[in-house]
């Protein structure tokens, strides 16, 4: 059983937009990687920071939950520097200092 070439067409002429959508979105149409030097400093006074109980620097920390050596630089959600700012997924569109914690800290895996 054939299909109409109309049909064809259709399917043709929509695999065609894909491709090319989908090669504006690779050459820059949407950003695909942001740095962390680009976003906002997260900060111990947003609502999302308060609510994981962020402290920027965690060294100082008088949190009970905090133990030293769990710092932001070692959790497996930060994607960064040892030192300075990087970007975790659990506050996205915010920069994290390395030097942070939070109480969803994790130890990244070696």
């Amino acid at each position: 059983m054939s299909l109409p070439n109309r049909s064809i067409e259709s399917r043709r002429r929509f695999l065609q937009l894909l491709a090319i959508t989908a090669g504006g979105v690779c050459m820059g149409g949407i950003p695909l990687f942001v740095r962390a030097g680009e976003l906002p400093h997260l900060t111990d006074a947003d609502p999302t920071a308060k609510a994981m109980n962020y402290i920027e620097d965690a060294t100082a920390s008088k949190n009970a939950l905090y133990r030293v050596g769990s710092l932001c630089a070692n959790c497996q959600f930060y994607r960064g520097p040892d030192a300075g700012y990087g970007i975790c997924q659990l506050f996205p569109g915010k920069a994290v200092n390395a030097k942070g914690w939070c109480s969803s800290y994790t130890l990244q895996k070696a």
